[in-house]
C-alpha cells in the first residue's frame, strides 16, 4: 500500500471530469492519485468531508494589492490571508496602485521585496505597460511576469498612464513579438465623461455601456492586425458579447473575464451615497447582470475574477463623483458568485471552471486550478448550503469597507490547504515567476 501526506475524501469532489465522490491522496504537495471515496489508503491525516465539497483552490488574477508604497490600502499580508480565507489559493498581483508600479525589472524587485515572507498563498505578478516602457517588457517577460496590464483610458492614479492608440499598438507589436500577453482595461476616453454630480445615477451615465464596446472593439482590431493575444479585464457591459464572440469567430487571440460585482449586485440595488459599490467600469442594471450571465454560460466571457481594489475608508467619501473606485471582495467572491450561480441553476463545476481552471490557463500556470495527479494540491472544503451574514469588520482584508456588507451569502470556505498543507496564518505562498 503507497503511503501519502494527507487523503482528503469527499463524496463531492470537484474534478476536470466533473462532480464525484472520491479520495484525493496527496504526497510531496502535489496530488499523488484521485481513487475511489472509499479506497484503502495510507496516510497519516485522513479527512472525510462527507457531504461537503472539495474543490481545487482557486485562482485570482486580478487583485491590487498595492504593496509597497501604498500598503495602508491593501498589503500582501492582508490581501493573501484574504484570500485563503474565501478559497484562494493563487493570486496574480496588478502592477498599479503600488509605488513604484510594476513597470520595469527594478519595480519588480521592489515588488518581491514587500511581499518576501508574508504570502499566505502563492502569488504571481504582471507588469505594467505604460508610455515610454516598452523596452521594459521583454526583461519583465523574462523575468517570470505572466503578462502586461495597460489602460486605455486613465486609471486613476497617476504614475499609471493610459496608453494611446499608437502606444498601444506598439504594446501589443512587442508582446506578440516574445509570445506575451497583454490584459487591458477597455474603455475608451473619448465616450467618458464627468460625473453630472454626487448620485450613483450620474455616475453610471458618465461611463455608458457604448465606452465599454467601442473600446472593445478597437482592441481586437490592433490585436488582429498585430498577432497579440489579448484579454479584456473586468467586463461590466453585456453590449461586449457580441463584439468578443465576433472577434473570436474570425481568429482574434481575446479572451475575457468579468466580476463577482457586476454578477451579483445591479444598478437598481445601489443605495445612494454608498460608494462602497463605486468600480471602473460601474456596476450595471439588472438585465444587463442577466445578459452576464448568458455570456458565462455560452463561454464568451471565459472567468470571473475578483479586480479586489480596495482603498482606505476615508477615500470613499459619499459622493459617487469623488470617491475611490474599487470594489473589495477578495474574501467573498466563492460564496457571493455561489449564491447567484446556484439560484440560476449552475452547479459547482460550473464555479470552477470559470474561478480556478480558466484563470489558471489564462495566467499560464498549470499546476493550478484543478484536482487532477500532478497538480499542486491547492484544496478548499466548502460547505455549499452554509448561510453567511457578512460583517466587512471581521473580514481579512486590511480595511473594512466591501458593498457585501450585511448580506447573507450562501457557502462558507471551511478548510484551504496550499500544496496540501493546511493555511494555518503562517505564511507559506511561494513566487509563482517564469515557467512555474
Amino acid at each position: 500500500m503507497t503511503a501519502y501526506e494527507l487523503v482528503v475524501r469527499s463524496r463531492r469532489v470537484v474534478t476536470p471530469e466533473g462532480e464525484r465522490a472520491a479520495a484525493v491522496a496527496v504526497r510531496g504537495g502535489r496530488v499523488a492519485a484521485v481513487e475511489p471515496y472509499g479506497a484503502p489508503l495510507a496516510a497519516p491525516e485522513d479527512v472525510d468531508l462527507r457531504d461537503l465539497a472539495l474543490l481545487p483552490g482557486l485562482v485570482d488574477t486580478h487583485v491590487h494589492v498595492n504593496d509597497p508604497g501604498r500598503a495602508h490600502w491593501e498589503g500582501f499580508e492582508t490581501a493573501t490571508r484574504a484570500a485563503a480565507a474565501g478559497g484562494v489559493t493563487t493570486i496574480v498581483d496588478m502592477p498599479l496602485n503600488a509605488l513604484p508600479p510594476t513597470v520595469s525589472p527594478d519595480a519588480l524587485d521592489a515588488k518581491l521585496r514587500a511581499a518576501e515572507g508574508r504570502c499566505h498563498v502563492d502569488v504571481a505578478f504582471w507588469g505594467g505597460a505604460v508610455p515610454g516602457n516598452v523596452e521594459e517588457l521583454r526583461p519583465l517577460h523574462d523575468r517570470g511576469v505572466r503578462g502586461f496590464k495597460c489602460f486605455m483610458s486613465p486609471s486613476g492614479v497617476d504614475e499609471f498612464p493610459p496608453l494611446s492608440p499608437a502606444e498601444l499598438r506598439a504594446t501589443l507589436t512587442e508582446a506578440a513579438g516574445f509570445g506575451g500577453l497583454v490584459v487591458v482595461h477597455a474603455e475608451d476616453p473619448a465616450l467618458l465623461r464627468e460625473p453630472g454630480g454626487p448620485s450613483y445615477r450620474q455616475f453610471l451615465e458618465s461611463r455608458p455601456d457604448a465606452a465599454e464596446r467601442g473600446a472593445v472593439e478597437s482592441l481586437a482590431e490592433e490585436a488582429a492586425r498585430t498577432g497579440a493575444r489579448v484579454h479584456v479585464l473586468h467586463v461590466s457591459s453585456a453590449a461586449c458579447l457580441d463584439v468578443l464572440e465576433a472577434a473570436r469567430a474570425r481568429g482574434v487571440r481575446i479572451t475575457a473575464e468579468t466580476c463577482p460585482h457586476y454578477l451579483t449586485l445591479d444598478a437598481e440595488q445601489v443605495p445612494e451615497g454608498e460608494t462602497a459599490y463605486k468600480c471602473c467600469p460601474p456596476i450595471r442594471s439588472r438585465a444587463n447582470r442577466d445578459l452576464l450571465w448568458d455570456g458565462l454560460a455560452r463561454g464568451v466571457l471565459d472567468c470571473v475574477v475578483s479586480d479586489h481594489s480596495p482603498s482606505t475608508p476615508d477615500l470613499k467619501v459619499p459622493d459617487f463623483a469623488a470617491a475611490w473606485g474599487g470594489v473589495s471582495s477578495l474574501q467573498l467572491g466563492l460564496p457571493a458568485v455561489w449564491t447567484e450561480a446556484s439560484r440560476r441553476g449552475f452547479g459547482l463545476p460550473d464555479v470552477v471552471r470559470w474561478m480556478a481552471e480558466r484563470p489558471a490557463e489564462l495566467a499560464g500556470l498549470p499546476g493550478k486550478g484543478a484536482i487532477a495527479p500532478g497538480r499542486d494540491a491547492d484544496l478548499v472544503a466548502f460547505d455549499p448550503d452554509a448561510a453567511v451574514r457578512v460583517d466587512a469588520a471581521r473580514l481579512h482584508h486590511r480595511n473594512p469597507v466591501t458593498p457585501y456588507h450585511g448580506r447573507t451569502l450562501r457557502g462558507a470556505v471551511l478548510t484551504t490547504w496550499l500544496r496540501g498543507r493546511p493555511v494555518d496564518g503562517l505564511p507559506h505562498g511561494r513566487f509563482l515567476l517564469g515557467a512555474e
